[in-house]
């Protein structure tokens, strides 16, 4: 949302370079997405405020028969736009947020412009118009600098289990769907995340599993079988062709967030992998660009927690074991701290990656988990585990939900998951994290996913200048 500062002169939440972003004001508010029922939920986050750690607004979808089931979702326009056609436009700024249903295919349009705490519904892109593009279950929203990139976990059809996913396209100003994004996919036929170096001119993408792996909860049977995603993919961004395919080997199961560098001059990043079935580990992938190559190494890996088969759910009961089930991954703006999360076991760990081949374990929180089961800071209990990872501009804040997905809760924790977010201080000198026992938000009926910044957040932005 374009602003102005104390003598009244415009300022702006798009920022040209990382450093600009980092010494801009501290978000006040967090946009959370809800899921059963569905909802957009507003938390003030200003320490100051008397309303601090509370929800001070809340925008509904109309009643529709099919449930949307909120995940990921982002804003229109980022600071990629500042090198893209809408460079000098005053009229730009970041003030819409979509917000995708997984499971009905629909895009909401919600206009923070007017009221930032009371999001306005300003159009709803149907399922038809988006599987019009040749694909469904829109995920994962990224603002690039001439539209905004989706991706769409599922083929153009209701089941969306027949045909490739991939990535699409829509207009920046009227939100119209403007097709497929691939020109030449090769290879690829799932998708989840995706990101890019704009620099550098490529798009890297990654895997979970077509709707019939999902929708109905995680399959032990496919799992076990290495039925999921398990390659990264790097297209050329102006041929939009994949030039590069990278296997990290099918007994490592779910490739999912991706958090690429943020300074424009470097091509490094890191790719989550939920579970390697040969162990239950997680682990976390730094890719990068060898010469005219990239290549990716795994350089975190996070252990399964042995455990009595009574103390598991179903699911892991046969297992012995509580996997960390890595389901989130975010990386500070000055690219110095990437934060894990272990929905399974119940840890946010952080890792220094100052050097991204060599990350050294820095902090851990321990929250909720199968295997620690630890209440948070305010005493209060805590269900499920850190999931959604969100890191300030300024990399001072960490805020984590805990619902991953309503029929993967049931599974892992069947004793149920009622929404709620924390938030963990870091401090600026040591880099130690202090679990913030003032700020324990819950959301009655419902359960939390994605969590979004006013002014911007460091999963959200793309930096073209150094």
């Amino acid at each position: 949302m374009a602003q102005t500062d104390d003598s009244g002169r415009r300022t702006t939440t798009l920022y040209r370079t990382v450093d600009d972003a980092i010494a801009a004001p501290a978000e006040k508010l967090a946009y959370v997405a809800l899921l059963n029922p569905d909802a957009i939920a507003v938390v003030d986050t200003d320490e100051a405020s008397p309303d601090y750690g509370s929800v001070v607004g809340r925008w509904d979808p109309p009643p529709h028969d099919t449930p949307d089931e909120f995940h990921h979702y982002g804003w229109s326009t980022c600071s990629s736009a500042l090198a893209g056609n809408h460079a000098g436009h005053e009229d730009v700024d970041r003030r819409y947020l979509l917000v995708p249903g997984i499971r009905s295919s629909r895009i909401y349009v919600l206009d923070t412009g007017p009221d930032p705490r009371n999001p306005k519904l300003i159009r709803t892109v149907e399922a038809s118009e988006v599987m019009a593009s040749g694909y469904s279950r829109p995920h994962t929203i990224h603002c690039g600098p001439d539209g905004v990139f989706v991706s769409g976990l599922g083929s153009g059809t209701d089941d969306g289990n027949d045909g490739p996913a991939g990535i699409f396209t829509m207009d920046h100003s009227d939100f119209s769907v403007t097709g497929a994004w691939e020109v030449d996919r090769g290879t690829q036929s799932m998708a989840y995340d995706f990101w890019w170096h704009q620099d550098a001119g490529v798009l890297i993408s990654s895997e979970w599993g077509p709707p019939r792996l999902y929708e109905d909860g995680l399959v032990p049977e496919a799992l076990l079988g290495r039925e999921y995603g398990h390659r990264l993919h790097f297209f050329d961004m102006k041929s939009r062709s994949r030039i590069q395919e990278i296997d990290l080997g099918d007994q490592n199961q779910m490739v999912l967030e991706l958090r690429p560098s943020h300074n424009p001059m470097k091509t490094f990043g890191f790719a989550g992998v939920v579970i390697d079935v040969s162990d239950l580990s997680g682990s976390v992938w730094t890719w990068y660009l060898d010469g005219e190559t990239w290549k990716a190494e795994k350089t975190i890996t996070i252990p399964a927690v042995p455990m009595e088969s009574d103390d598991l759910p179903e699911l892991l009961a046969g297992f012995g074991a509580a996997p960390p089930v890595i389901t989130d991954i975010g990386l500070s703006l000055d690219d110095h701290y990437l934060y894990v999360a272990c929905w399974g076991t119940g840890e946010l760990r952080q890792y220094d990656v100052s050097d991204p081949l060599h990350p050294v374990l820095a902090g851990t929180v321990e929250i909720g988990g199968i295997a620690h089961r630890a209440d948070h800071a305010s005493g209060k209990p805590w269900a499920g585990g850190p999931q959604m990872v969100e890191v300030s501009r300024d990399g001072r804040r960490v805020y984590s939900t805990n619902s991953l997905y309503s029929t993967w809760d049931d599974q892992f924790y069947p004793e149920g998951i009622p929404g709620a977010m924390l938030k963990i201080d870091v401090d600026s000198t040591s880099g130690a994290m202090t679990l913030d026992p003032n700020f324990h938000v819950e959301f009655p009926g419902a359960r939390a996913h994605q969590v979004r910044l006013e002014g911007g957040d460091c999963s959200t932005d793309t930096f073209c200048f150094v």
